[in-house]
């Protein structure tokens, strides 16, 4: 099949919908560049072309990938996630991943865990944590730590407020640098945010004014350029200013 590629540029293509079989790269007008291909990609001798449908985005200076919006979350090594605990057993917790299987919290996956000081999480608390065993077949594992044994920001998260967006949204959300829309926001209000890659955000602020701000911004930034990201963000600051 010949392909035209006249037009194509490094970048134009980038932040838009891409289907598969969709070329998005001439390597033969990138010379002298290292190319780093992430998920939805491949190479066909001298164009990459698209294997899955989503969002072509890029990486400074040369990583690209394709962003699929899944509402089902498939758990990877690493993965921050925003679980909800459904049950406490004797040696785990019992969480909502949003993943095929509930996820194990062994109660003793916290900083200094031990079966004297285990922690008392009812039903219903939302926790970040950190996926650290995961195959297609045996429940995923979690922990509250970081690699070296440390809380750092996993554990409970109190008040605030939680919604779910695609997973595609997620990695948006983490990627860097920061996400355009919670730059712009940044710049104005106080706020923090916890992002977990199985498609569940929580922000909290000093007013649920705020809250409801930044939970909006970010439901609505998922199919939007930088640029518009930031231009929705400011609209949405003067709205609140003014009332």
């Amino acid at each position: 099949m010949d392909v035209d590629t006249g037009n194509m540029t490094q970048t134009n293509l980038v932040d838009k919908v891409v289907v598969p079989g969709d070329v998005v790269l001439d390597l033969t007008k990138m010379e002298n560049q290292t190319i780093k291909l992430g998920s939805g990609l491949r190479q066909d001798c001298d164009y990459i072309s698209v294997m899955q449908a989503g969002k072509l985005r890029l990486s400074k200076p040369n990583k690209y990938w394709v962003e699929s919006s899944q509402k089902r979350y498939v758990p990877r090594l690493e993965d921050t996630v925003l679980g909800i605990v459904v049950e406490h057993r004797s040696d785990n917790f019992l969480v909502d991943i949003k993943a095929p299987n509930l996820a194990f919290l062994p109660v003793l996956a916290f900083e200094g865990g031990t079966r004297r000081n285990i922690p008392k999480f009812e039903t219903g608390t939302l926790i970040y944590a950190r996926v650290v065993k995961a195959n297609g077949i045996m429940n995923p594992e979690l922990s509250c730590t970081d690699a070296s044994g440390k809380a750092a920001e996993f554990g409970q998260l109190k008040n605030g407020y939680m919604f779910e967006t695609s997973t595609g949204l997620a990695r948006m959300l983490l990627s860097s640098p920061t996400c355009p829309v919670l730059e712009a926001l940044g710049n104005k209000i106080s706020f923090e945010t916890a992002v977990g890659l199985n498609g569940r955000v929580w922000v909290n602020a000093s007013s649920p004014d705020d809250v409801i701000l930044v939970s909006n911004a970010i439901m609505r930034s998922e199919f939007l350029s930088g640029t518009q990201q930031r231009i929705m963000a400011e609209k949405l600051l003067e709205r609140l200013q003014k009332s």
